[in-house]
């Protein structure tokens, strides 16, 4: 069910890349590496796609991270012989909430996500680098993740691959054991685990997503399979709720060609 061809995979996601990347114009790529799975799998992805010489990863860690995170993105960055960059986003977080002491978790996280990206989007233009995505479907689904934060990004090797998919690339590409092994975490404050926030196990939700997403089955078919009502409500209305950070934004239609609806692409100019 939820199995995949892992060689067919990759050699898709290779050939994607390099022409993605490279029908825009560029040579070069850059992405957050985190110290989790999908960073690391990611990178991996663009290693073998572009020439490691052409992959820059960016550690950007917070001084409440986890220092494991730390210490798994240089071993994976070490590994694929990439790029490797650290940047602390201590000083501007904390600036940012000088003010505001009793500011809330989420928007300490949101604020952190979007300041990651930020010097990833600063890096791009430095050197020329297109920025890569690293959000997994199950997360774009569900909406875990910040818009303009960590959703952004130019291209997104992994969006179509659930969690349980993008561990099983991990071990054919040979990501290092102890990321492929450790808890997910966006690790945005400390102990904090993505299983906790979601609500459940990406064992128990990707077959779920994939019914009720892939296979497109009702709610009927659902409970019968032993899903519980309350279950696919909460699924269903997350889905709902998160299509906004799903879709580029929404113009108003006022012309025979508006942007993201009549004109999409640049197909007949050969892009």
């Amino acid at each position: 069910m939820l199995k995949i061809n892992v060689e067919t995979v990759t050699s898709i996601l290779e050939l994607f890349l390099q022409q993605e990347v490279r029908k825009i114009g560029f040579k070069q790529v850059a992405l957050g590496l985190s110290g989790g799975v999908d960073s690391a799998v990611a990178a991996a992805l663009l290693a073998r796609a572009l020439g490691p010489e052409n992959v820059h990863a960016l550690s950007m860690p917070y001084r409440e991270s986890n220092p494991d995170s730390e210490t798994h993105a240089e071993l994976a960055a070490k590994e694929l012989g990439i790029h490797f960059r650290l940047r602390d986003i201590s000083p501007m977080v904390d600036a940012f909430f000088k003010d505001e002491k009793d500011a809330s978790s989420m928007r300490r996280g949101n604020k952190m996500a979007r300041e990651r990206m930020c010097l990833l989007y600063d890096y791009s233009a430095q050197h020329s680098a297109l920025v890569i995505g690293t959000s997994n479907k199950t997360e774009l689904l569900l909406g875990y993740g910040t818009i303009y934060g960590d959703l952004a990004s130019a291209i997104n090797p992994i969006g179509d691959l659930y969690k349980t998919h993008v561990w099983e690339l991990a071990e054919y590409l040979n990501v290092p054991r102890v990321i492929i092994d450790k808890a997910p975490s966006a690790d945005l404050w400390l102990g904090q685990t993505d299983e906790h926030e979601l609500g459940y196990t990406y064992k128990e939700i990707d077959p779920f997503l994939y019914y009720l997403v892939d296979l497109r089955y009702p709610d009927e078919i659902l409970m019968e399979m032993g899903y519980s009502a309350e279950m696919i409500k909460d699924i269903k209305l997350r889905i709902q709720k998160n299509q906004f950070k799903r879709r580029p934004t929404v113009i108003a239609k006022l012309g025979n060609r508006t942007i993201n609806q009549d004109f999409r692409y640049c197909r007949d100019w050969g892009v």
